[in-house]
């Protein structure tokens, strides 16, 4: 096994640009209200999920399985696609319209989760200030489709530019639909419990610390920078301004987040992966 290796992406890639941006947690928590709107890929989820009970365990779960797609070896790589397969494989669900019995590893699943992913990430880092051209764009869908052949999709059936991405969104969007499980996901999201040793003590019965005012932030923003027809799907909300204000929102944060130290930002994984090719070019 190749220790040494880049990965399925390096540092020439687009991916390694826009995945070296923490605003991409907001971008993470965007692609989760996007995805809660399909029916059917939300009974996956919910029936077979402990997300509620969970909620940062998953979190923490789903961060490492794209650090390593992102900055693993190609070995890592394909070893955690391989395991999160087997797990789908033995996943099934029922449809909350028509009662059948399906598999959560359906292509079409998979693809809604792809899509709103890696979407929502690149989207959201270049609103939030990233300078990325169309040809970027373009270029960082279509190096996602090694992702996406991870999960166990045909690359050839994955949007690869932004205006397939585009005629996707267009051709799903009759599926989508505001369900009960879709709405108490969105409450969820929007104010998940806190782990308590970050929670401050409250005189109400409330958990208002600081923690929490600053998750609500990012929600808002998240939610914010959703599509247009995705916002109106969820009732409505916001002001004709919703997407400027969550832009700025987005960038502000950026900013802050770039004023963390950077051993502080990166992960073990992005750490690594740098090293690594640190070593290689020096060879």
């Amino acid at each position: 096994m190749d220790t040494e290796d880049l990965g399925l992406f390096g540092p020439g890639s687009v991916t390694w640009k826009v995945h070296e941006e923490p605003i991409l947690i907001v971008a993470g928590l965007r692609s989760l209200y996007l995805q809660a709107l399909h029916p059917r890929a939300m009974a996956g989820v919910a029936q077979n999920s402990n997300y509620r009970t969970d909620a940062w365990g998953r979190l923490v779960r789903t961060a490492n399985y794209v650090g390593t797609t992102i900055y693993g070896t190609t070995a890592e790589a394909e070893a955690a696609g391989r395991r999160l397969r087997t797990r789908h494989a033995r996943m099934r669900a029922t449809d909350p319209v028509t009662g059948e019995e399906f598999r959560i590893d359906e292509p079409e699943l998979l693809r809604w989760v792809h899509v709103t992913e890696v979407e929502s990430f690149v989207s959201t880092a270049r609103r939030a200030g990233l300078a990325l051209t169309d040809d970027e764009v373009d270029g960082y869908y279509s190096e996602q489709r090694r992702s996406a052949a991870l999960v166990g999709l045909d690359p050839d059936d994955v949007p690869g530019t932004a205006a397939e991405v585009a005629d996707y969104y267009r051709d799903v969007r009759p599926q989508l639909r505001m369900t009960r499980e879709a709405a108490e996901t969105a409450v969820f999201l929007t104010a998940p419990p806190i782990p308590w040793k970050l929670s401050m003590p409250a005189r109400v019965g409330l958990n208002l610390g600081p923690p929490r005012w600053a998750y609500f932030g990012i929600a808002a923003t998240a939610l914010g920078m959703l599509p247009p027809w995705a916002l109106r799907l969820y009732g409505g909300l916001g002001l004709p301004t919703t997407a400027l204000s969550a832009d700025l929102s987005a960038r502000a944060l950026r900013l802050a987040l770039a004023a963390v130290p950077r051993r502080y930002r990166e992960g073990p994984l992005q750490q690594a992966a740098k090293e690594r090719a640190a070593r290689l070019a020096a060879a």
